[in-house]
């Protein structure tokens, strides 16, 4: 397994998987909702001017993780909600900021190359790109994707900053700091 910088020549790939495996979490939930892809537009920014790690085995890529720069999130409406709620966070931590933090996830590995630390590679290797830049990595998890929270916050050392509900759908907001 090599964990690596995607490249582009990688988007068409990450386009394909990330509309296929788009609604993964969100059938095992059984609500009915509709997850976003990104577009090949916005896959092709984030490879250039942002992060995402993929695993590859052999020359197949079996999973990726995405992290960037607020600017490019913030137009989505579930996003400026977590911007606004920043400065209201209470916890143990210094205050997070769209200077101090950046926005992890989403994540996906191929369901038969789970379970073989592919998770924790790619988000290692993610903490260690953006480290340089940003003293905090941010993603929210739906309350009731219970697999992904126990990933986040076990094997990824995420802890949970607020809770808070988007479209009638609730959330925990997660923050790990980029280095140990």
């Amino acid at each position: 397994m090599k964990i690596r910088l995607a490249l582009p020549q990688d988007v068409d790939l990450l386009a394909m998987l990330e509309k296929k495996h788009l609604n993964d979490e969100l059938a095992s939930a059984n609500m009915g909702l509709q997850g976003q892809a990104f577009s090949h537009n916005e896959l092709a920014e984030l490879v250039q001017h942002h992060w995402v790690v993929v695993a590859q085995v052999e020359q197949q890529i079996v999973g990726y993780v995405i992290a960037g720069r607020w600017e490019f999130f913030e137009h989505w409406p579930i996003y400026r909600t977590l911007l606004n709620r920043l400065g209201q966070l209470d916890w143990d931590g210094p205050k997070l900021t769209k200077t101090n933090s950046c926005q992890y996830g989403p994540i996906w590995v191929q369901q038969a190359y789970r379970g073989q630390g592919i998770f924790e590679a790619l988000v290692s290797e993610i903490r260690r790109q953006v480290a340089p830049h940003f003293s905090y990595m941010l993603t929210f998890i739906a309350e009731d994707n219970e697999r992904s929270f126990a990933a986040h916050s076990g094997k990824a050392h995420m802890q949970v900053v607020d809770f808070f509900t988007v479209s009638a759908r609730d959330y925990y907001l997660m923050a790990a700091k980029t280095q140990a």
